[in-house]
């Protein structure tokens, strides 16, 4: 079982992810404080195909493809990103390595 938090920034909305090897496939549980994140959990399932959800060309996979067409426009959302990672590290399809986007103040 693989844990992640994400801190989407400014909006506030923390997000928290498990992600659950099952047989050929990965389990997510997706929780919240987003409305478009929360929709995007309870319409699209829980259950993937690892290989569909992580090893695709950017904006592509099932969750991308939801949110191309359901969530408000903000493309920066780090939302999608931390949950395929959090799955990709489930997997063994990458190792479990922190990321961050900082800001630099000169």
């Amino acid at each position: 079982m693989t844990k992640v938090k994400i801190d989407a920034g400014i909006c506030g909305f923390m997000t928290k992810v498990t992600a659950e090897a099952a047989g050929d496939d990965v389990k997510l549980t997706i929780v919240s404080g987003c409305p478009a994140v929360q929709k995007m959990a309870k319409e699209i399932g829980d259950t993937f195909d690892p290989y569909e959800l992580c090893l695709v060309k950017p904006g592509d996979g099932p969750l991308f493809e939801y949110a191309r067409e359901n969530f408000p426009v903000h493309v920066a959302c780090p939302v999608i990103a931390g949950i395929t990672k959090c799955a990709e590290a489930e997997c063994n399809l990458a190792l479990k390595k922190d990321a961050s986007i900082t800001f630099i103040k000169d």
